[in-house]
């Protein structure tokens, strides 16, 4: 591991100072992740991805827009999260939002952080929203955009989210369903820890419930109510 560590770090040490490779991905072909690179401005996409659960082609549209969907929105949104939008369109450091924009998006932003900083007990830590709200703003942005296509998807088959969608449940249901199912996953107590510390992702638990918790069309679809566990008194949403 050492060895490899001491490869990869002289590997990227030796790109500093040539041109810029557009065409250099930040990970490997069987990769089961995604990523936005605001310095290139691209979202990318492994093959590793584009399998079961994420994306399966045999399924109808709304499980492919609550899994695959929603990853594809998160990327395009940290193009516009806390960070991204720091960047211009040609990938430099330089703010283009104007003053108002800008303090408009502070607001909305730190509804997000609020929200998630907040206890874990499986890890047995303090979550810091401030530390996972480019996650968190990407989740939930990306989302809305995943179910406003497949929307537009339904309007053209002639059907809405509340037609039927697969195992007698409605194609919003379904939606929600795949989300959640994508995240289904688990850590041992000292891995859950060590995450919420010091990295900027959210545990599955709360990237699926925290999200959907802000949505009216969750509630709908499921019957929710205000004052309900699933239903956020104060609904965060930047996108």
């Amino acid at each position: 591991m050492q060895r490899s560590s001491k490869f990869e770090i002289e590997r990227r040490l030796a790109l500093v100072g040539k041109p810029v490779d557009r065409n250099r991905w930040g990970m490997t072909p069987p990769t089961v992740n995604a990523y936005e690179d605001s310095q290139t401005n691209t979202i990318n996409f492994p093959a590793g991805i584009l399998q079961p659960p994420f994306f399966d082609a045999s399924r109808i549209d709304a499980v492919n827009y609550g899994a695959i969907g929603v990853v594809i929105g998160h990327e395009i949104i940290h193009g516009y999260d806390d960070q991204g939008r720091k960047f211009d369109a040609d990938g430099n450091l330089k703010d283009w939002w104007t003053a108002s924009d800008a303090a408009a998006y502070e607001t909305r932003g730190q509804c997000i952080a609020n929200e998630y900083t907040q206890d874990v007990p499986e890890a047995g830590v303090k979550q810091n929203g401030k530390l996972s709200q480019g996650e968190d703003t990407a989740d939930n942005g990306g989302i809305h955009i995943a179910l406003s296509g497949l929307q537009s998807s339904l309007k053209q088959q002639g059907k809405d989210l509340d037609s039927a969608g697969e195992d007698g449940v409605s194609q919003l249901q379904t939606f929600f369903l795949a989300y959640a199912n994508v995240w289904c996953g688990d850590n041992r107590p000292e891995a859950a820890r060590t995450a919420v510390m010091t990295q900027g992702h959210s545990l599955n638990r709360y990237r699926v419930n925290n999200v959907v918790s802000n949505m009216d069309e969750f509630a709908h679809a499921f019957g929710c109510k205000a004052g309900q566990a699933m239903v956020h008194a104060n609904a965060c949403r930047v996108w």
